[in-house]
């Protein structure tokens, strides 16, 4: 149905206003299309608002996607900044272990709101807690207010992680 509504949308050229659009639309554009209305970063700022599971997860549009904004936000490596992980939003959920582990905690706050993870990347985030080197720091001077800001990401947590944080 959406990739239907996006042919009438731009059956007349692309809409200057495509950020009024509902988000999920956008993924049926690609940032080429977009780019006449605005910069693919702001594309990718609102594809990371986006309902991603509306495309199956490991297809191919879904990781084209993925490395269209990697290379659109010039992230050269497995490293990815805050300001990054802020405007890919959802698209951190596609991100593979070797991103998390390099990133340290600038992808917590987004992976907790992705709806699963592949064992490689559980792996990376359990990693990456452990570590203690995160804004949120040791699970051990966890407070209620840190694990609800980490909240989607607990049923990831293995058995060493919760029984270091306070009760």
């Amino acid at each position: 149905q959406l990739s239907c509504l996006v042919k009438m949308v731009t059956l007349h050229g692309i809409p200057q206003d495509l950020d009024n659009y509902p988000k999920d639309l956008l993924l049926f554009l690609s940032p080429s299309d977009y780019a006449a209305t605005g910069s693919c970063r702001q594309y990718f700022a609102n594809i990371g608002k986006a309902n991603l599971d509306v495309l199956q997860r490991e297809s191919s549009q879904r990781k084209e996607l993925l490395l269209e904004a990697l290379a659109c936000l010039k992230i050269p490596g497995t490293q990815v900044n805050e300001e990054n992980a802020e405007i890919l939003g959802h698209l951190v959920c596609d991100l593979g272990g070797e991103y998390i582990r390099s990133s340290g905690g600038n992808l917590l706050k987004q992976l907790s709101q992705c709806e699963s993870f592949l064992p490689d990347q559980e792996e990376a985030i359990r990693s990456v807690i452990s570590s203690g080197n995160t804004t949120f720091g040791p699970p051990v001077a966890w407070s209620a207010f840190t694990l609800n800001e980490l909240s989607g990401l607990i049923p990831v947590f293995d058995h060493s992680i919760l029984q270091k944080i306070p009760k």
